[in-house]
């Protein structure tokens, strides 16, 4: 991935996949279920679902509370956007038409087993991250680099603990 120069206001995206030894049925469980995110992501500290919603599904909502040492705790409320099993899972985050930030995860059959993709898209609404912006505008371009390497990391790591996951014998 290639963030050099980029800006926050270009909706920069990043993207990580892995290819997994279990049926796409087995890999959706995991991905589509926000309360097991938390044991794949030194971020992600906790998600529930909202009111009446027990799972996923196009316009339900839930809490994820974060945690990232430059960036202190916060929490976010993050809206389903697309939900069709087991391929395609996302949300948005805050304002589902306006979002902090986009998640998918999308799931692919593959030689006998599953392609799992992450992707996120930064923006194009402001978050955490423009708080940093507007104290150091000169830095922008490095700020939305780091991060998104941040995200990069995160993402490698959050796939190869779902692929241990569904790769183990249930």
């Amino acid at each position: 991935m290639e963030w050099t120069g980029a800006k926050y206001a270009d909706g920069p995206t990043v993207e990580a996949e892995t290819w997994i030894d279990a049926a796409p049925q087995r890999v959706w469980e995991i991905v589509s279920d926000i309360t097991l995110m938390p044991q794949f992501s030194d971020e992600l500290q906790a998600a529930n679902w909202l009111g009446e919603a027990t799972g996923p599904a196009v316009g339900n909502a839930f809490v994820g509370s974060n945690k990232h040492q430059a960036l202190g705790e916060w929490q976010t409320t993050s809206h389903v956007v697309q939900c069709e099993a087991p391929k395609t899972f996302a949300w948005a985050v805050s304002d589902p038409e306006n979002p902090t930030a986009t998640w998918r995860f999308t799931l692919e059959p593959r030689d006998g087993g599953t392609a799992l993709r992450e992707w996120m898209r930064m923006g194009p609404a402001r978050s955490g991250l423009s708080l940093a912006i507007d104290q150091m505008p000169d830095k922008e371009e490095k700020i939305v680099f780091v991060r998104m390497r941040e995200f990069e990391t995160a993402m490698t790591g959050t796939l190869a603990a779902i692929k241990d996951r569904a790769e183990q014998p249930r």
